[in-house]
């Protein structure tokens, strides 16, 4: 038996500053015994409630179900104890595989190198067992994901359940450039406290991830609905009938969103044709309002939550000067939103002092190679 079928033990991968979030989550999804750890999470489950996290997951990049754990200092030593995982009982001739790794103070400090070992195993296990055979490497959608994590000359060998990132929800088809991660538009919304009852106005949407990423969770809507398929499918232990029992039960949970509830404008016409085009592949989603507006223009919000990730870096327009639009978004937040709490994303740290609102919190968050910082304000 796997390390993950005996002890019952999954590691979640979460954005840096967002574990205890995480946690919460997890237990909300039925995990136990869940512990904070470098890189994420690591927390109990039986196979069901594995399909249920992988499924309804919004903080989670993906879960990892460990197979086996060995010390290799060497390439040789790594060869050696992969081959330990009869890799053709888990994945078939006609199915594709790839390789992640990561290492980390460790005699094998490649991970290119470590992918490529692990990579041979299963390959040469396949040929000596099929006459020549072999099945074909995809890095962009395999079958099977293998993760390799080396610390310390520790490896942990393990299957990714999720079957690749799970902030690739499927909706966001059509996207502006620097687009934030649809995890952490999740996560910020979960930091604003937002329960799907208050109003919502995104007044920049830009491609609509944070009206999408609200419109899932008014809506109680598995965050991967929208996936074809998971890494979990690819377990030897497996259950095709407990997957669909999961799938059915969480998707009786869908609830109508309230009419008028999210809405947002932007002031390019393409990124919102993106946004409705994007929100449209959820379900219900084709109800949601959003207009070509610029929020100098937009009429008084009141008493509602404004989320927004202003534009940065290469989204810039030639020639912007981006201090005086903040502090132009900084007088539309006085001046126009009585009675409301706005969330700002900044990319780039710098644009916060040209607001020129007092915040109630400043919180680092990462998205993608990005260190930005979410900032609330509160406005009377």
């Amino acid at each position: 038996m796997f390390l993950y079928q005996t002890e019952k033990r999954f590691f979640g991968q979460i954005a840096g500053g967002l574990e205890e979030l995480g946690a919460r989550e997890l237990e909300g999804l039925g995990a136990s015994d869940i512990k904070i750890v470098p890189r994420g999470l690591e927390f109990t489950a039986d196979l069901p409630t594995l399909y249920r996290i992988n499924y309804r997951s919004r903080l989670l990049t993906r879960v990892l179900a460990p197979l086996i754990r060995f010390e290799a200092k060497t390439g040789e030593e790594l060869y050696l104890g992969a081959k330990r995982v009869d890799w053709t009982n888990i994945m078939r001739l006609d199915q594709t595989l790839a390789v992640f790794a990561n290492v980390s103070y460790s005699g094998i400090d490649n991970s290119h190198f470590a992918s490529l070992k692990v990579k041979d195993v299963v390959v040469d296990m396949f040929r000596k067992r099929y006459r020549n055979a072999r099945p074909n490497i995809d890095t962009n959608d395999p079958d099977l994901w293998i993760n390799v994590h080396i610390f310390e000359d520790q490896v942990t060998i393990s299957i990714d359940c999720s079957g690749g990132s799970l902030h690739r929800r499927g909706y966001r088809q059509d996207a502006v450039e620097a687009p934030i991660q649809e995890t952490l538009g999740a996560a910020i919304l979960d930091i604003a406290g937002w329960d799907g009852k208050k109003p919502l106005y995104d007044p920049m949407c830009g491609s609509g991830t944070l009206l999408s990423e609200a419109w899932l969770k008014a809506g109680n809507i598995p965050a991967n609905i929208l996936r074809k398929k998971f890494g979990f499918m690819m377990l030897p232990d497996y259950d095709r009938r407990d997957w669909v029992k999961v799938k059915l039960s969480e998707e009786h949970k869908i609830k109508l969103v309230r009419g008028g509830l999210i809405k947002g404008s932007d002031i390019d016409k393409k990124s919102v044709e993106k946004t409705r085009k994007n929100n449209a592949r959820i379900p219900g989603g084709d109800e949601l309002r959003v207009r070509t507006m610029d929020f100098r223009d937009l009429p008084p919000i009141k008493d509602s939550l404004i989320v927004c990730n202003p534009p940065y870096g290469i989204r810039l327009k030639a020639g912007e000067d981006m201090a005086a639009f903040m502090g132009e978004f900084g007088d539309f937040l006085k001046q126009k939103c009585e009675g409301c709490q706005a969330f700002v994303y900044f990319g780039d740290r710098e644009l916060i002092k040209s607001v020129g609102l007092k915040a109630s919190m400043k919180m680092p968050l990462r998205n993608g190679g990005l260190d930005g910082r979410l900032v609330w304000y509160e406005l009377y």
